[in-house]
């Protein structure tokens, strides 16, 4: 069940608690259950923020490569991919979806030759690597949009995953072996 629907079922069920707090107390103020239902009902947020699947993810200081635009570039792609993930888990239409996922690209893009141009201005010895490591993303995610022209809005959980778990590895993993490299070049 998605947060937009799970959103809903709540949003259902403190309408119907409040209607039924204002009944109880017509019959009079001291209706016992209408104030239980106070208390039910002032509990439903804790219960719904307990529940909810966030995707959500935080920059992190252990995230950082040790090249401030790179990690301003990094914080941005959370960013991107954060409202991403939103537009998807609360299915804020495909206009809203495909715009966050074009952002999200485009600026992946831009970051990976920025990424690549300081690599190779360094003469990095792994960049060939990294570049097919980059590509391979990109060639995901371009699978994966064609996919959502046949299966729709569902194809883009599969992106939402794929980005969530690719991006922080990259960062953590592949990302941090330049850092060495970079910064005894002059580049932090």
């Amino acid at each position: 069940m998605t947060n937009r629907y799970k959103a809903l079922i709540y949003a259902a069920l403190i309408g119907l608690i409040t209607v039924t707090i204002f009944l109880g107390f017509l019959i009079g103020l001291d209706n016992k259950l209408s104030w239980l239902l106070i208390g039910v009902l002032l509990v439903i947020p804790w219960i719904y923020k307990q529940t909810k699947q966030s995707k959500i993810i935080k920059w992190k200081a252990e995230y950082s490569v040790g090249v401030e635009s790179l990690d301003l570039d990094h914080q941005k792609l959370i960013t991107l991919l954060n409202q991403f993930n939103t537009a998807y888990d609360y299915d804020m239409g495909e206009a809203f979806e495909h715009e966050s996922l074009r952002d999200l690209i485009a600026y992946t893009e831009y970051h990976f030759s920025r990424e690549e141009k300081m690599m190779a201005d360094s003469s990095y010895p792994d960049l060939d690597e990294h570049k097919k490591q980059h590509q391979l993303m990109i060639d995901k995610i371009r699978q994966i949009e064609t996919k959502y022209q046949q299966v729709g809005h569902d194809a883009f959980q599969e992106v939402s995953e794929f980005l969530s778990g690719w991006l922080i590895n990259h960062i953590n993993g592949t990302d941090k072996q330049y850092t060495q490299h970079l910064n005894k070049n002059g580049i932090s």
